[in-house]
């Protein structure tokens, strides 16, 4: 089950309800500060009561302060069927239970006087009398209904159940009137009160990652991400740890009744003016560290590397829960992850997260005002917060949002982009100098007329297809009237192989230059004779086409993955990048990058 959509009202700065379209992988909530992009995520651990915020006198709209809280969530992908018991199945469909779009959708309203909310279904349920509230009658009730109204135990399959009792009774309707309904699921009984059960089940796990976590003083994981582990093991073995300690506490007094006993043959006054004792219960403590190099304990390091441990402690607290829970599926909320965090490392932490958002059992909702995280984020799940007069506002899904956004956010390309004649559209950092060096080597060695450089055509890191870099990069382009092309790597051996294939297929089909590699990624093409002399400590690596290359060479070398295509790929010559990038083509030899510059080279 997915969040489609979540709607706000009357909370903080949203007085009017405003809703929040959500993507099914990620979506990033980008808009200055204070425009209420953290109150969204907050409004959801809210609603998914995930522990982190709870809602207070001062959450609710100063302009409505009686008012309630309302906020809803819409799911999409929902279960084929609910399991009520071995033999009584049923269908929200079939219950009247979707709202007009066929999605489940869930409003929770909370009242200042109360500290639990009022739950409804918002369903296109039936409004005809008699047909109108039967998940509110007990079976006998409905029985009494099903009887006024002509149905018969005998046409039932099984008149012991409820659901076969409500279905039979709404096919007696010729018209049940439907209308969308708010149905306070309270108020459900029987069986119907089972299907709320088993549905909030269904639900995703929420898991919200918070901007000041690490600030608060009171936060033990703040201090050491990883203590919290061990007061996590102690709970779950509480129960042995007490058996334990009652058995420790058992043979020590047993012993001490022992020795007393002895000294009554020497001392008997002595003996009994002595009584043993515990002075205090058992104390078990563990001394845990997570130490980095030199020994130096993670709890020493900069916030930086604390905040980073941390969150992926967060993401696999995150799992574990989903694994206890067995909840289906889990949306992770992080509210500007890239806090405390080098700018070198803001790049890989989105990437990290958009991966993440592309399995299918999570989502990721991200708050930014980052240039460098925004601009790698998918533009389809790209939303807009604004503050006004009139309260907060959320703008998405259209080319005018997404310029507003890069306007706000400053987020910008290579500022040499304007002056180019052509650009090259490439995936990361790494590629940019991949290709150039490609270039320069080729051309040095006679196998291509010109470099990049020489012909004013600039190569320029967008992070992929459908990002918001990539969108500006295409505007700066078509805004200078300057031709463009796109390389992407083919992920070769992963489940997302085949992607970027189609991308640039739907790019060649638009009349534009794209090519994808032929292996996995340029860090494939690295000959095994440039890294060997690298080898640190007797390790070793062999990679192929399709395995994760920057990984292995970057385990053998003790290189980082980002720093291993610029660090070897610059030690290739020109025959060496003619031996790694040759293959054959119905028995020629062919040479993959010397033709794509070649085909490159006249785009000016």
């Amino acid at each position: 089950m997915r969040l489609k959509e979540i709607g706000i009202k009357n909370f903080r700065g949203y007085r009017d309800e405003t809703r929040l379209p959500i993507d099914p992988n990620v979506t990033g909530i980008t808009g200055k500060n204070d425009a209420g992009k953290s109150s969204i995520l907050e409004a959801l651990d809210i609603f998914f009561e995930g522990g982190e915020v709870t809602l207070d006198k001062d959450d609710f709209n100063v302009a409505e302060p009686e008012g309630s809280v309302e906020i809803r969530c819409v799911f999409e992908g929902l279960p084929a069927e609910i399991l009520l018991d071995e033999t009584n199945k049923t269908t929200l469909a079939a219950e009247h239970l979707l709202n007009t779009a066929g999605e489940l959708e869930i409003l929770k309203r909370y009242k200042r006087s109360s500290k639990e909310p009022a739950v409804f279904i918002v369903a296109n349920h039936p409004a005809a009398g008699d047909f109108d509230d039967l998940h509110l009658l007990k079976i006998n009730e409905l029985k009494k209904r099903g009887e006024k109204l002509g149905v018969s135990a005998d046409d039932i399959a099984d008149a012991r159940k409820s659901a076969s009792w409500r279905l039979a009774i709404w096919a007696k309707s010729p018209d049940l009137n439907k209308q969308q309904r708010e149905l306070e699921i309270s108020k459900f009984v029987g069986d119907s009160k089972d299907i709320q059960d088993k549905l909030f089940k269904q639900l995703p796990l929420f898991a919200l990652f918070k901007s000041d976590r690490e600030s608060k003083d009171n936060d033990p994981q703040a201090k050491n991400p990883l203590q919290a582990a061990v007061k996590q093991a102690q709970d779950e073995l509480r129960e042995d740890i007490e058996k334990i300690q009652n058995e420790v506490q058992k043979r020590v007094l047993e012993r001490a009744a022992k020795t007393l006993e002895k000294l009554k043959d020497m001392d008997a006054t002595l003996a009994s003016q002595l009584v043993p004792r515990f002075r205090k219960a058992p104390s078990w403590t563990f001394d845990f560290a997570l130490d980095g190099e030199d020994n130096i304990p993670i709890n020493k390091r900069g916030s930086g590397v604390r905040r980073l441990i941390l969150l992926n402690f967060f993401r696999a607290e995150a799992e574990r829960k989903v694994t206890d829970k067995k909840a289906p599926s889990v949306i992770y909320a992080f509210e500007e992850p890239e806090t405390s965090q080098h700018p070198s490392n803001q790049e890989m932490l989105v990437r990290a997260l958009v991966q993440v958002g592309k399995r299918d059992n999570c989502q990721v909702l991200v708050t930014t005002h980052v240039p460098a995280l925004a601009g790698l984020l998918p533009t389809d799940g790209l939303r807009i917060v604004e503050k006004s007069a009139a309260g907060c506002s959320i703008e998405y899904g259209n080319d005018t949002v997404i310029d507003r956004i890069a306007q706000s956010l400053g987020v910008l390309i290579d500022p040499r982009a304007s002056r180019a004649k052509a650009l090259v559209l490439v995936e990361g950092p790494g590629d940019v100098v991949f290709l150039r060096h490609t270039a320069e080597q080729l051309k040095a060695g006679g196998h291509i007329p010109a470099t990049l450089e020489e012909k004013g055509i600039l190569p320029v890191s967008i992070g992929g297809c459908g990002l918001l870099r990539h969108w500006i990069a295409k505007r700066i382009a078509e805004q200078f009237n300057i031709p463009w092309a796109l390389l992407l790597d083919s992920d070769l051996g992963t489940s997302e192989a085949g992607q970027n294939l189609t991308q640039v297929q739907q790019v060649r089909a638009n009349g534009k230059k794209a090519y994808v590699t032929r292996k996995r990624e340029p860090e494939n093409y690295i000959l095994p004779e440039v890294v060997t002399p690298h080898f640190v400590g007797g390790a070793t690596a062999t990679w192929t086409d399709s395995s994760d290359a920057k990984k292995d060479i970057g385990a053998a070398t003790s290189k980082g993955h980002g720093e291993v295509l610029e660090f070897f790929w610059t030690k290739m010559n020109a025959d060496q990048i003619r031996r790694a990038e040759t293959f054959t083509d119905s028995g020629t030899d062919r040479y993959e990058f010397t033709e794509i510059l070649t085909d490159l080279l006249t785009l000016v």
